[in-house]
C-alpha cells in the first residue's frame, strides 16, 4: 500500500470515531484495519493519539482482537506510554505472551504506577525469577505491600484486596482527617470510606466520607464512627467475600489478618471480576474444559480437555456393557434398538438440569444441610411427574409407531424409573461430591450422565425382555 493511500485508509470518515465497538459489542474492523496498519508502520504517533486515549477495558478488548506479533508489538511502539492496566482486562494466555516479551525493567516502571490490586493480578503469572527483579526494583514501602499480598493464598480476598486505603487514630477530629486528606498525596485513586485503627492498625471501625463531609469540622472520628460492615479475613475464599457483598450490597469493606489487623480493601469493581469469572468457571468446569482460554494454543487445549474426554469414554464403555447384556433380545426386537436412545437422552437432559440447579445453589451457598432434604424430595418430585408426563407421551408414540401397544407400556415405564433415577442423580451426586471435598462443577456431569445412561438402557431392556420373554 503506498503512503497516500495509507494516508487515506487512516483518515476515512468514522476513524476518529470515539466508540471502538460495532452494534455487536465487537471491536470495530474498521478501527482494527487502521491500528494494524500503523504498527506495520511503526506509526507511534496514531498509536499514541488513538489508543492511548481508550480506556483501559477497551485497549483490553483491542489487544485480544489483533494477530499476537501484533500485540506485542503495540506495546513495544506505546513504550512508557502503554496502560499496563489493561492487561487485567485480557485472559491470562494473553497476558502471559505480552510480559513475557516485555523487558523487566520496564514491567517495574508500570508497576510502580498501579493500583496495588492490579499489579498483584499482573505478577502472579510471572515466572518467580522475574518477579524477584521486578520487585527489587520497586520502592521498600510498595515491594512490602505487594510482597505481603503475593504471600495470601490463590483466589483469596489477600490476593485481591488494594493495599492503598485511608486509616485514621479514632481521637482526630473531621477537621484534621479532612486536612489530612487534601495534603497527603499518597492515597487510593478513589475511595468512600475511612477505617479507624489503634496505633497496632487493629480495625476499630469506620467513616462513611458523606458522614464526614456532613459533620461539623471540631467533632471526633470516634463519635461518628460506625463498627466495620463485616470485615473480611484475607485467607477467605474470594468467592466467599463476592458473597458478602451480595448479601450486605457493600461497595467496600475492609481486609484484616488473623490478628484483626487492618491490611487492604476489597472494592466492588474487584468483586464483579471475581463474580464473573467465578461463574465463568462453572460454565467451563461443567464442561470439562477447566481453566481453557480462547487464546490458548491447541496443544494446551487438548491438554486440558483429554483427562475429562477419556473419563468419558471409559463411562460410555460401562454404558455400552449395559446394552451387552441384552444382545440377544436387541437381536430379536430391532424397535429396541431404535428406542432404547430416547430413554437414556431424556434421563441425560433432566438430569443435567438438575445438576446444573444444584451445582449453582452450591456455588452460592443456597443450599445446606437444613433446606437439602426438601430440595431433595422436590426433586424426586419433578422427576416422577415428567417421567409420567413423558411415558404417556412417548408410550403413545412408540404404540403407534411399531404397531405394538404392548411397546408403548415397555418404553413408559422405563421413562418413569430414568427420569426419577436422574432427578436423584443430578441433586445426590453433587452434594456427595461436594461433602467429600470435591468440586462438584467438574465431576458431577460425567457421573450423573452415566448413572443416567446405564438406568435407562437398563430399565428399558430389562423390562423388555422380561415383558416380551425374549
Amino acid at each position: 500500500m503506498t503512503n497516500d493511500a495509507e494516508e487515506l485508509v487512516r483518515t476515512r470518515p468514522g476513524s476518529d470515531d470515539t466508540d471502538i465497538y460495532d452494534e455487536n459489542g465487537n471491536v470495530r474492523g474498521d478501527f482494527l484495519a487502521l491500528v494494524g496498519a500503523a504498527i506495520a508502520d511503526r506509526d507511534t504517533i496514531f498509536l499514541r493519539q488513538n489508543v492511548t486515549r481508550l480506556h483501559e477495558s477497551e485497549i483490553g478488548d483491542l489487544l485480544e482482537s489483533l494477530q499476537p506479533d501484533q500485540r506485542v508489538a503495540l506495546v513495544r511502539l506505546l513504550g512508557d506510554e502503554f496502560d499496563m492496566t489493561a492487561l487485567t482486562e485480557v485472559d491470562e494466555a494473553v497476558r502471559r505472551e505480552i510480559v513475557d516479551q516485555m523487558p523487566n525493567e520496564q514491567i517495574a516502571a508500570a508497576i510502580g504506577e498501579l493500583d496495588s490490586d492490579d499489579a498483584v493480578y499482573i505478577l502472579e503469572d510471572l515466572d518467580k525469577e522475574d518477579r524477584e527483579e521486578i520487585l527489587a526494583q520497586l520502592p521498600f514501602t510498595e515491594r512490602v505491600r505487594l510482597r505481603r499480598a503475593l504471600d495470601y493464598p490463590e483466589s483469596s480476598a489477600g490476593r485481591r484486596m488494594q493495599t492503598e486505603f485511608v486509616a485514621v487514630p479514632p481521637f482526630w477530629t473531621v477537621g484534621q482527617t479532612i486536612d489530612y486528606m487534601r495534603e497527603e498525596e499518597d492515597l487510593p485513586y478513589s475511595f468512600t470510606q475511612i477505617f479507624v485503627i489503634d496505633p497496632t492498625f487493629k480495625l476499630l471501625g469506620a467513616v462513611d466520607l458523606d458522614k464526614i463531609l456532613r459533620t461539623k469540622r471540631s467533632a471526633k472520628i470516634e463519635t461518628i464512627m460506625r463498627e466495620t460492615n463485616h470485615p473480611i479475613p484475607a485467607e477467605m475464599d474470594q468467592e466467599d467475600a463476592a458473597q458478602l457483598f451480595e448479601q450486605y450490597d457493600l461497595l467496600s469493606a475492609a481486609v484484616v489478618d488473623e490478628n484483626d489487623r487492618l491490611v487492604g480493601v476489597l472494592t466492588i469493581d474487584d468483586v464483579v471480576d471475581v463474580i464473573h469469572e467465578e461463574a465463568d468457571e462453572d460454565i467451563k468446569r461443567l464442561g470439562g474444559v477447566g481453566d481453557e482460554e480462547l487464546s490458548d494454543s491447541v496443544f494446551s487445549t487438548v491438554r486440558s480437555r483429554f483427562l475429562w474426554l477419556a473419563i468419558n469414554l471409559g463411562t460410555a464403555l460401562l454404558s455400552a456393557s449395559v446394552i451387552g447384556l441384552f444382545d440377544g433380545s436387541i437381536e430379536k426386537m430391532i424397535a429396541l434398538a431404535v428406542l432404547m436412545p430416547i430413554v437414556a437422552s431424556m434421563g441425560g437432559n433432566a438430569g443435567t438440569q438438575t445438576m446444573t440447579v444444584t451445582v449453582r445453589a452450591l456455588a452460592t451457598g443456597d443450599i445446606d444441610i437444613y433446606n437439602a432434604g426438601r430440595i431433595i424430595r422436590r426433586e424426586a418430585g419433578v422427576g416422577i411427574a415428567n417421567g409420567a408426563l413423558f411415558s404417556v407421551i412417548m408410550g403413545c408414540i412408540a404404540a403407534a409407531w411399531f404397531h405394538n401397544y404392548q411397546l408403548g407400556f415397555v418404553i413408559g415405564a422405563a421413562m418413569i424409573i430414568n427420569l426419577f433415577a436422574a432427578a436423584l442423580a443430578g441433586i445426590l451426586l453433587p452434594l456427595l461430591l461436594d461433602k467429600v471435598g470435591a468440586d462438584p462443577a467438574i465431576a458431577s456431569s460425567v457421573f450423573v450422565t452415566t448413572v443416567t445412561d446405564c438406568t435407562g438402557f437398563f430399565a428399558f431392556l430389562g423390562i423388555a425382555t422380561w415383558w416380551f420373554g425374549i
